[in-house]
């Protein structure tokens, strides 16, 4: 067994001084005789320990709640965890466009985020030993999720984002500079930025190209890629009143592929183009085959908190104390 917090146990040994300076300068007794001896005939009182029964069940209970505070736990082993050493930031595009339904995901219509959403998380499942964190951008760049090897808690916030989170508009560059933000102080073998985006940057302060420049001195590789078809696009405008139908309009798809390109090219990553489902989940494969590193071993262990027990105990003894002092052992006021 070991403590999560050792150093609340050092309260233990004020413990017997408290209850010396208790016993010491305690509370005045209700009634004072010259001698006990005049009283005893007609009372037939007898030493009782029940004060002493519950003194010590309220000084155990403190203990027990001091004990609780400093969260003992078993150890129930060792796990060995790799880490490969590499770090990927997701920079995902939130931007109005994205709601285009330009891709079919088992027979049904979908739109560009939601597609996006699923061929994510079967590529977080596959970099299981990577650190992943996750940024959304539109009119603005907000991390959505820290760097992490706790892909649950990625793949949760990842389902969180929605069209409409963010301001409309589309500001790659904000984009890649968070991405590289999460990745500029991390001590990784590789450090890679996957920006996907459907539209040409219309917003920020920081253009794509000046971006490109800062993941090259940092060394980050750049994957980009375009999402959407080719020509145009159904994009949603509203629901039929009569049939209940959605009703779409065709957009132009309209992805600057050459600054894309650029991107990639001056980081030493690649540029895709995802126009169909088969191909977005191709290309995830493709950055999951290029993306290898050894890997190192980390240790962890595994606990388990006991503190809600040594809690419990300690409340029980002090609800013991308080239902025998005021019942059975009541005292005098």
């Amino acid at each position: 067994m070991t403590f999560a917090h050792p150093y609340f146990l050092l309260l233990l040994l004020l413990l017997p001084l408290f209850a010396w300076l208790k016993g010491k300068y305690g509370a005045e007794s209700a009634f004072l005789y010259s001698s006990v001896q005049l009283v005893k005939p007609i009372s037939g009182l007898s030493r009782s320990r029940a004060g002493r029964v519950l003194m010590a069940l309220r000084w155990l209970s403190l203990a027990l709640f001091i004990i609780a505070v400093a969260q003992p736990r078993l150890i129930r082993g060792e796990q060995n965890i790799r880490a490969s050493g590499i770090d990927i930031v997701i920079a995902i595009d939130l931007s109005g466009s994205m709601a285009s339904e330009d891709f079919m995901d088992e027979g049904r219509q979908v739109n560009r985020l939601e597609i996006a959403k699923k061929v994510l998380h079967k590529f977080v499942d596959e970099r299981a030993n990577d650190r992943i964190g996750l940024v959304a951008f539109a009119g603005r760049a907000y991390v959505a999720s820290p760097m992490t090897l706790d892909h649950e808690f990625l793949k949760q916030n990842l389902d969180r984002l929605q069209l409409g989170m963010i301001e409309d508009r589309t500001a790659i560059g904000s984009g890649l500079t968070s991405a590289l933000n999460r990745l500029r102080d991390l001590k990784s073998k590789s450090k890679i930025v996957i920006l996907m985006t459907d539209g040409q940057n219309n917003a920020g302060k920081v253009p794509p190209l000046t971006a490109a420049d800062a993941a090259h001195a940092l060394h980050v590789k750049t994957y980009t890629i375009g999402v959407g078809t080719h020509g145009t696009a159904p994009f949603p405008a509203g629901v039929d009143p009569f049939t209940g139908q959605k009703v779409y309009q065709q957009v132009e798809v309209d992805i600057d592929e050459d600054t894309l390109q650029k991107i990639a090219e001056k980081t030493g990553g690649k540029y895709f183009r995802a126009d169909n489902t088969q191909t977005l989940q191709k290309i995830y494969s493709e950055i999951d085959r290029l993306e290898k590193n050894e890997v190192e071993m980390k240790k962890f262990r595994q606990y388990e908190e006991i503190f809600p027990a040594v809690l419990a105990c300690g409340l029980a003894l002090l609800l013991s104390e308080i239902v025998l002092g005021q019942t059975i052992w009541r005292k005098l006021p």
